[in-house]
């Protein structure tokens, strides 16, 4: 479990680019609204790209553009030059990685929330944007979800070590307009909980394991993996209850920025 898994990650890939498309919706409609036209979007940087389902979107949004997809993972890029090799693609640490000219878009879905000191991160980010791009985030905002609480307070054997796993919550939305507002034209800011329509509570769980519940199975020793993902199992089954079709509701909170500096 300790790398990135694109095939396990994909799993639900229409549910995650779902927040990508609508983050790239709104990014695209206030460029244009600040009279950024589609021939003025030359550089773009897909940052924390993934296995490449976000940059995909952004390259037929704008064909014309010089993209490049960033990841730190070599597993991810694999799948991402696998699938569209007609992109750009770069290997590096999204934490330390600039770009060497200011960009047009720095697109970033479902990334930042694994990286901390965001008081620092984000004007930093910012910086590297052109006046009138474009800096568009999407973050889970799920630290509180049962799915993440479980993760860190699941009785067992396990407990005391899992306590070690740092994960940093995303802020809640004033900080970030409170961050950002003074260095930008215009920000916008909002906030959507999805309800994912999901068969069972191990649909459930096969969908954390792709990101959130990486670093505590990473945690684990490998005799006692199974019979944590088993009480996991257990538990989400209880938090998550059975619908009247049989499904289960998986409520899904993301946060979205969109800033035109």
């Amino acid at each position: 479990m300790s790398h990135w898994d694109g095939t396990q990650y994909l799993k639900f890939a229409d549910e995650r680019t779902r927040a990508a498309q609508e983050l790239l919706a709104r990014a695209s409609l206030l460029l244009a609204s600040q009279n950024a036209t589609a021939r003025e979007i030359e550089h773009i940087v897909d940052l924390g790209c993934g296995p490449g389902n976000s940059t995909a979107l952004l390259q037929a949004r704008w064909p014309q553009a010089d993209l490049i997809g960033v990841d730190s993972s070599g597993e991810m890029l694999q799948r991402a030059r696998s699938d569209y090799p007609a992109i750009q693609w770069q290997q590096a640490d999204a934490a330390n990685w600039r770009p060497r000219a200011p960009v047009d878009v720095l697109f970033a879905n479902a990334l930042l929330q694994w990286l901390p000191n965001h008081a620092d991160l984000f004007p930093d980010l910012i910086a590297q944007v052109r006046s009138g791009g474009a800096f568009a985030i999407q973050m889970p905002c799920n630290f509180d979800e049962p799915t993440h609480r479980t993760m860190r307070e699941l009785p067992g054997p396990w407990h005391a070590r899992l306590r070690n796993v740092r994960v940093s919550p995303v802020q809640n939305p004033a900080f970030y307009y409170d961050l950002l507002a003074p260095r930008v034209a215009h920000l916008d800011i909002w906030q959507t909980t999805y309800q994912h329509v999901m068969a069972d509570a191990d649909a459930i769980v096969e969908w954390v394991k792709g990101t959130g519940l990486r670093p505590y199975l990473d945690a684990l020793h490998d005799d006692e993996r199974a019979a944590f993902l088993a009480a996991y199992r257990d538990a989400i089954d209880r938090a998550y209850p059975t619908r009247s079709d049989g499904k289960r509701l998986f409520a899904f909170p993301r946060l979205f920025i969109v800033a035109i500096r």
